[in-house]
């Protein structure tokens, strides 16, 4: 259940990240606003409290193992948002980040 619920908040950090950097980039580089690119601030700012949310409490090792997941998460979204095809070395990239992400979270620790 522990694992099943850092994975879960992993996925909503992703969604205010990753979504947050989007808004701010279309506010900016695709010139829709203030609007825009203050939903962006607040978002990532949610993202910095879920993070907190996290069962292991060691900031380096959240934040290390978050970057697999925001790589992932990040074709993802550019697939889904804005029609990004990634190519196969994308597809490679972001499995062996995931791969390290769950080595950095989950392999058994002896505390």
């Amino acid at each position: 259940m522990v694992v099943a619920r850092s994975v879960a908040l992993f996925v909503v950090a992703a969604l205010f990240e990753i979504g947050g950097a989007w808004l701010v980039w279309q506010g900016v580089r695709e010139h829709r606003g203030w609007i825009w690119i203050g939903a962006g601030v607040i978002a990532l700012g949610a993202y910095g409290f879920v993070a907190t949310l996290q069962p292991d409490g060691e900031f380096g090792r959240i934040l290390a193992a978050y970057g697999g997941v925001f790589v992932a998460g990040s074709i993802a979204w550019g697939m889904i948002a804005d029609g990004y095809r990634p190519d196969r070395w994308d597809v490679t990239g972001a499995l062996i980040c995931l791969a390290g992400m769950a080595v950095i979270m989950y392999a058994p620790r002896n505390h």
